[in-house]
């Protein structure tokens, strides 16, 4: 069950975040630096580090969270990102990349509407990260039709194909 401050129930956009025990040290550090910078914001867990936990327990709650529109964003951390990057995308509505650079946080927002940040807890620094988290967050997407073009395309993909009956 996400950890929601009561701001957050009142907001219709919070962002919401979720880390195993290889991002728990960065996630409480990004929860800290979005409240302060006046984010309301839904932790997904885990609440206390767990050496032995397993990210898609909390990135996959996370993810439906983002899909449902129960939160506006999402940043999911695992030790590199890649495990989160894998379950995020199993989610049917989420679109998430592993973010190590500035460039990406926002072309992937304006471009491919990218809904869900994936970091590294042991791949990419506190300040390195903060930054990533507001570039991701600041960004829109630019509606351009050959990009809704291009994201009808992948949310097919999304859509298996109805099986033929002999």
């Amino acid at each position: 069950m996400p950890n929601s401050n009561s701001a957050a129930k009142m907001n219709a956009n919070p962002v919401g975040i979720g880390a195993d025990h290889g991002g728990f040290e960065l996630k409480e550090h990004l929860v800290e630096k979005l409240r302060a910078a006046g984010h309301d914001v839904v932790d997904f867990g885990d609440s206390q580090l767990e050496p032995n936990d397993d990210y898609p327990d909390f990135v996959v709650a996370l993810a439906r969270a983002v899909a449902n529109g129960e939160v506006k964003r999402g940043v999911a951390i695992c030790g590199s990102g890649v495990g989160a990057t894998v379950a995020a995308n199993k989610v049917a509505g989420v679109r998430a990349c592993l973010i190590h650079e500035n460039f990406s946080a926002h072309q992937g927002v304006e471009d491919d509407d990218l809904n869900l940040i994936c970091l590294g807890g042991l791949v990419v620094g506190h300040a390195l990260a903060w930054e990533l988290v507001q570039t991701f967050l600041g960004a829109r997407f630019s509606g351009a039709e050959r990009h809704r073009l291009r994201l009808a395309k992948v949310a097919e993909l999304e859509n298996p194909p109805a099986k033929e009956t002999p």
